[in-house]
């Protein structure tokens, strides 16, 4: 037979942890209904972007280079992510740690050299 009652804390930690996240999801906002004046209107609950009414339906589809500029700067963001630690402990790693960072970064390079090129970059 199992012996159920090592579990017994980690239930306790999962009902204290469910009940503080509902407290702290439900409780502001029946505090703001309950204290704060509640007037909703055809004006305050239309859609706008940035002070004026959406041009046009928001599911409309992207042009593709955005995704590509996004992955672009997702790639290149993890370089630097990459960079940091290793300039900071590169004395301690030595040469080969150094050569490894320059291929990396050879890699990199190619590969935004074919980007510009190809033209990926280029808004028109």
């Amino acid at each position: 037979m199992v012996d159920l009652s090592q579990y017994l804390p980690i239930l306790i930690f999962l009902i204290i942890a469910l009940g503080l996240s509902a407290l702290f999801v439900f409780l502001p906002m029946g505090v703001s209904r309950l204290t704060g004046a509640h007037n909703p209107s055809t004006e305050k609950n239309s859609e706008y972007e940035c002070g004026f009414p959406a041009f046009e339906d928001s599911r409309s589809q992207f042009d593709v280079r955005f995704y590509l500029v996004a992955i672009l700067f997702i790639i290149f963001d993890l370089e630097v992510a990459f960079l940091f630690p290793w300039s900071v402990t590169v004395f301690d790693l030595g040469w080969s740690a150094w050569i490894a960072m320059m291929v990396f970064l050879g890699i990199l390079t190619v590969g935004f050299i074919y980007e510009w090129k190809s033209g990926a970059l280029d808004w028109e």
